[in-house]
């Protein structure tokens, strides 16, 4: 079966604190999330021989704690919860985590690469914000008047969207193979969005619990962050991509965001087009030397509000670097603290 296009063979969606049966002993169950533009997460019940296994956990918040009480009294069969694997670390995924945890006293369950930044950002919560994170913001560009805001609003908001991140936790790597019930799910490891997401692929039956590494009708965010201001984590994703073309075009892929879908190679091809189609408009406006917040208007068409451009920033250093390390567009720091982005050639062309 040859899938062109993005389908949506459920043609519905669970309500809020209902479920709704994927395929046999697979239980699709969404979430409120505070985060605009998104507003529900997809999170994974999966039967297995003896309880269920969870797939991430969801936000931090009571709302979504009574939710999920409400799904474990009713749609369990009076079996427990064995396992809770997170997918990556952001807090619509891990925010409850060690609440659930806690709750069934059961093992946490993620790559290492997740769980260690996870736990490093709860722990790091401080009520300052730290001098590299404002180093960084003011080396993007931002003016005077929203450094202050950023100096301003503290460094936990990662902590208050999380409960107490579990001090252990179980391994997963690409290649573990985790048996739930009658499946065999393949752990493929995709990077970029997050430093080590895992994916779980069921080969028998076709299937893609994708977490955040593919997503119907938007990109997965791809950004830099002051933890690691020089990464190129657009490279990473380009490279995953191809990895996940490897897998079935018919696979249908059980995403974090939106619906469940078929079109899997649709969108990987989508996802190439797009950043291509960035970075080339990156490469024409780099003729003279620009900063991050000089190259928002040409990644984004529209207005962004203060909420927008944070993210917006961090997608544009992604793709300002991975043309660096391609030796695209050269960066420097100028004598104001600002990195600057031109392009190679314009460079050698002003020198000669």
């Amino acid at each position: 079966m040859k899938k062109q296009e993005i389908e949506y063979p459920l043609g519905t969606r669970p309500e809020d604190g209902e479920v709704l049966e994927v395929r046999d002993g697979i239980l699709w169950v969404r979430m409120p999330i505070p985060i605009k533009g998104l507003d529900y997460i997809n999170l994974y019940l999966i039967e297995d021989d003896d309880g269920w296994t969870m797939i991430d956990s969801g936000f931090n918040s009571d709302k979504i704690k009574e939710l999920w009480e409400k799904i474990f009294s009713k749609h369990l069969k009076g079996k427990p919860l064995t396992r809770l694997i997170c997918t990556h670390f952001h807090p619509d995924h891990m925010g409850l985590a060690g609440w659930v945890t806690e709750r069934w006293n059961i093992p946490l369950t993620m790559t290492f690469g997740e769980w260690t930044f996870g736990r490093m950002l709860y722990l790091e919560a401080a009520e300052e914000t730290p001098e590299h994170v404002i180093d960084f913001y003011q080396a993007v560009g931002f003016s005077e008047e929203t450094l202050a805001r950023v100096k301003s609003r503290g460094f936990n908001h990662f902590h208050r969207a999380m409960t107490p991140v579990p001090m252990g936790f179980n391994r997963i790597a690409d290649g573990s193979i985790i048996s739930i019930g009658k499946r065999d799910w393949k752990i493929i490891v995709g990077c970029g969005h997050s430093p080590e997401h895992a994916c779980l692929y069921s080969a028998e039956d076709g299937l893609l619990i994708s977490g955040d590494q593919v997503l119907p009708r938007i990109t997965p965010h791809i950004g830099v962050y002051p933890a690691e201001p020089l990464a190129n984590p657009l490279k990473q994703f380009i490279q995953s991509i191809d990895i996940y073309k490897n897998l079935p075009e018919d696979t249908l892929v059980l995403p974090a965001h939106n619906d469940v879908f078929y079109g899997l190679h649709n969108q990987l091809d989508y996802y190439q087009s797009h950043h291509m189609e960035r970075l080339n408009r990156l490469k024409s406006a780099c003729t003279k030397p620009q900063s991050a917040i000089d190259l928002l208007p040409v990644l984004f068409d529209r207005e962004l509000s203060q909420s927008d451009t944070g993210l917006a920033i961090s997608e544009g250093l992604a793709h300002c670097h991975y043309l660096v390390d391609e030796g695209e567009l050269d960066r420097q720091r100028g004598t104001d603290g600002i990195w600057r982005f031109q392009r190679q050639k314009a460079i050698q062309a002003a020198v000669a």
